[in-house]
């Protein structure tokens, strides 16, 4: 996160933890340092290195603190620091052949933008806000308490209102038996008569 540092004669910003390697944002700041922050805005963005989108943010964090702490007109500052330190170093690995190890660093940075005036010319302070009135507490009246209902009495039940006691009936299972024999004498058994093949060759002789 960018975060800013305001002095007497110049305005910065600093952006610490950026996952870049120090040497390639290092190689971006140095094309920057010395020139108008129109010219360095230019040349960030037509660069194509990956780090220069890193240090245009940080330009534009140090730009935006000079117009807002400062009211200061971007077009007239120049940038007259811009440096990259080390972060620390995320040590990660990735397995090569015959059960080697290969180790991988992914280097971090913080990288520095400094804004000032033209010879030498110094940056007002900024102003604090005012601090608002406090508005006089005044004592509100206690909200009054509704009364309370009164509990009405419940009506005693009486013989119409009482309700009748439901009465269960009992299913009494029929006998097995008798079914058996109602459907028995319902259908009568038929009996079919078989003829055997012997008794016909016996007539047609």
């Amino acid at each position: 996160m960018a975060t800013a540092e305001d002095t007497r004669s110049q305005v910065r910003a600093e952006a610490r933890y950026v996952r870049t390697a120090p040497r390639k944002a290092q190689l971006v700041a140095e094309q920057i340092r010395g020139r108008p922050v129109p010219e360095a805005r230019t040349i960030l963005a037509f660069m194509t290195r990956d780090a220069a989108r890193d240090v245009e943010r940080v330009l534009s964090s140090a730009v935006a603190n000079a117009e807002q702490n400062h009211n200061l007109d971007a077009d007239a500052l120049y940038v007259s620091v811009a440096t990259v330190g080390a972060g620390p170093t995320l040590k990660r690995w990735r397995a090569r052949a015959r059960g080697r190890v290969a180790r991988i660093k992914k280097r971090t940075c913080h990288i520095t933008i400094a804004l000032a005036l033209p010879d030498g010319e110094v940056i007002a302070a900024p102003k604090a806000p005012a601090a608002k009135p406090e508005p006089a507490a005044e004592e509100e009246p206690k909200p009054k308490r509704a009364p309370r209902r009164k509990a009405t009495p419940k009506a005693e039940p009486t013989a119409e209102t009482e309700e009748k006691p439901k009465t269960t009936r009992k299913r009494t299972p029929k006998p097995k038996a008798a079914d058996a024999e109602k459907k028995a004498e319902a259908k009568p058994k038929t009996t079919r008569k078989r003829t055997t093949t012997r008794k016909k060759e016996t007539e047609d002789s």
